[in-house]
C-alpha cells in the first residue's frame, strides 16, 4: 500500500527538506502552505507523488478547509509532520497582541486541529507517526523571543500529551527540537554558514526515527549546530 504523509509548512526551509526526503523514500506527500515557494522543482521531479494544498494555517477556517480537501482523497495516513510556524522577534512587554496571537495560531493551534482531525485515521493504520517540529526554544527562553518561545514550549507540551495518549493506539510521536538552522529566519545574518545546521540534518533525523519505529520511539530529538547555540 502506498505510504502517505502530510507535511505542513512544506514550501521552504525545514519543511521542503522533509517533503523532499519523503518523496525520495517513495511516499505520496500532501503539503499545506500559503504558497508553492520552493516546491516547484519537486513537482517537476515527482509530479505523481506530490500534492500542494494552499492555505493560511493561521486562520482556523482555512485549516479545516485544508483538512477536508485531504481527507476526501485518502483512506489512511502514515506520517503527519506539524512543521508550519513563524518567528516574530519581540519582548513580551513590548510586542503587539497580534504577534502573540499569530504565533500561537500557526505554531500551536494549527498542529492541534490538524492532528486531532487525522488521529482517527492514524489509529486505524496501527503504524503511524506524528512529528512535531519544535525548537530549542521549546526548552529554553532567550532574549527577544517572547511569544515564539511561549508557543514552542506549548508545542512540546502538546507532543508529550500526544505521546502519552496515543502510545497504545499504534501512533508514535516525536518532538524534533532544532537549534539554529540555515533558513529564511536567519536571512541577513552576518554569521558564516558553518554556524548553522543544514535543513537536511532535520529531515535525516526524522527519517531515522521513522525507520526505527518498530523498536523504539525517539521522543525528543535535540539538534544543535556543531559549534553550539548562537
Amino acid at each position: 500500500m502506498q505510504k502517505i504523509a502530510i507535511v505542513t509548512g512544506g514550501s521552504k526551509g525545514i519543511g521542503v527538506s522533509i517533503v523532499e526526503k519523503l518523496l525520495k523514500e517513495d511516499f505520496y506527500v500532501f503539503t499545506i502552505s500559503r504558497s508553492k515557494g520552493e516546491l516547484g522543482r519537486l513537482v517537476d521531479i515527482f509530479p505523481e507523488h506530490l500534492q500542494i494544498v494552499i492555505a493560511d494555517l493561521s486562520v482556523k477556517s482555512e485549516v479545516y478547509k485544508s483538512i477536508d480537501e485531504i481527507k476526501g482523497r485518502i483512506s489512511h495516513l502514515d506520517i503527519l509532520v506539524n512543521n508550519a510556524g513563524v518567528f516574530m522577534p519581540g519582548k513580551l512587554s513590548e510586542e503587539r497582541d497580534h504577534d502573540y496571537e499569530l504565533q500561537m495560531a500557526l505554531n500551536v493551534s494549527a498542529a492541534y486541529y490538524i492532528s486531532k482531525a487525522f488521529i482517527p485515521m492514524m489509529k486505524i493504520n496501527k503504524d503511524a507517526y506524528i512529528f512535531n517540529i519544535c525548537s530549542t526554544a521549546s526548552i529554553m527562553a532567550y532574549e527577544n523571543g517572547a511569544s515564539y518561545c511561549i508557543s514552542k514550549h506549548a508545542l512540546l507540551g502538546m507532543s508529550r500529551v500526544m505521546r502519552k495518549e496515543f502510545m497504545n493506539d499504534g501512533i508514535a510521536v516525536s518532538s524534533i527540537l532544532p537549534g539554529a538552522t540555515l533558513t529564511d529566519s536567519w536571512a541577513g545574518s552576518e554569521l558564516p554558514e558553518s554556524r548553522f545546521m543544514k535543513t537536511s540534518s532535520i529531515s535525516d533525523a526524522l527519517w531515522f526515527a521513522w525507520s526505527n519505529r518498530e523498536n523504539c520511539v525517539l521522543e525528543e530529538i535535540l539538534l544543535r549546530p556543531r559549534l553550539g547555540d548562537i
